[in-house]
């Protein structure tokens, strides 16, 4: 089967509103699919069964899951020709932009007075789609981002949720387990690159909190030197971390849940970030900043990743998600700035819908 073919099959099952999941690994040619044969929301929130997991930003509601067992399953080969993205100018409310950098104003005095190292908070923005196309947002979903993890997701009761992340939450290979520390943020260019102190403070946060988060977990914990990653328009500075599971059963799990919020999604101490982002945030984050990812082999292979980058689409209407990390260095304007450079990434691939 070759990737039109998989398209078609796709836009069928979308069609007949039936769940499937299309996804291709971090700069991977191939592309597989998951087509569930029932409408069933299955859930999973012990991630031990073969299939693709969703998992919410509120690690306390359900993970969903597109069983590889009640799924027709197929793959192919996607040769990658990068399309061209162009910023897409958008409209912002000024009245918008002003509560948005109140609310990071209000952030920062948290963590000024200590409640808090480091509260990640977000927004929430719709574009009304036209001439809406499942077929157009996969394609150019896979092409636009070949160096991300891409995926789309479809069932009846959560609406489309895709997205192109690039950041593991946790890969595992036999015994061996690999996750990064991602954090700070800037626009790509071919310049000479230089961060802020506040970035690297963040940075060194997030790497400290995954850490703490995995002892007596893993074993023979290996720590990268911070490097530059690159992610569509955007970079990031990235810790590799990586070990070696011990023998017992639901490592995956145990691994997943410890690290899951991560301080690069929602901040430190953990719970009190968590908790003050479900009452401040304004809107249910749902699947955005949760994980996501292929089981396979029974636990013994699996690629969790952070649900970055990534939108909703429901009744004809695109909800972009987008944020970013606050320490007390922050700086309401540019947060919001860096929001705005954020949504280009979903942006570009509704471009000829919007």
């Amino acid at each position: 089967m070759d990737f039109k073919t998989l398209i078609e099959k796709v836009s069928l099952q979308y069609e007949k509103k039936l769940p499937f999941v299309i996804f291709s690994k971090t700069s991977s040619e191939t592309v597989r699919c998951y087509c569930q044969q029932n409408d069933n929301l299955y859930i999973d929130d012990s991630l031990s069964n073969n299939g693709f997991v969703l998992s919410p930003f509120d690690s306390r509601l359900e993970s969903y899951l597109i069983p590889k067992n009640e799924s027709e399953s197929f793959e192919t080969y996607f040769k990658i020709s990068e399309i061209e993205k162009e910023r897409v100018e958008v409209s912002e409310l000024e009245s918008d932009r002003i509560a948005y950098e109140e609310f990071i104003s209000e952030t920062i005095d948290t963590i000024q007075k200590g409640d808090a190292a480091k509260i990640v908070v977000s927004r929430k923005k719709d574009f009304q789609l036209s001439d809406f196309s499942i077929a157009s947002l996969v394609e150019r979903l896979f092409s636009a981002y070949p160096t991300a993890f891409r995926y789309v997701w479809f069932h009846p009761k959560t609406g489309i949720w895709c997205g192109a992340t690039p950041e593991i939450l946790v890969n595992i290979e036999q015994n061996k387990f690999r996750t990064m520390a991602l954090a700070g943020t800037q626009p790509y260019t071919s310049g000479e690159i230089t961060w802020r102190k506040k970035e690297m403070e963040e940075q060194h946060f997030v790497t400290e909190a995954i850490l703490e988060n995995l002892n007596g977990i893993v074993n023979d914990i290996e720590v990268s030197e911070t490097r530059n990653h690159r992610a569509g328009s955007l970079l990031h500075l990235c810790t590799d971390i990586s070990g070696k599971l011990g023998e017992e059963e639901g490592a995956l799990a145990k691994i997943a849940w410890a690290l899951h919020p991560t301080p690069a999604i929602c901040g430190t101490p953990q719970k009190y970030a968590r908790d003050y982002i479900i009452e401040n945030e304004g809107y249910p984050r749902e699947f955005y900043t949760g994980f996501l990812g292929p089981i396979e082999e029974d636990n013994a292979s699996a690629t969790l990743m952070v649900n970055l980058r990534c939108m909703k689409i429901e009744n004809e209407t695109a909800s972009i998600f987008v944020g970013g990390g606050i320490t007390a260095d922050s700086h309401p304007e540019e947060e919001w700035k860096e929001t705005q450079n954020k949504m280009q990434t979903m942006l570009q691939v509704l471009q000829p819908m919007l």
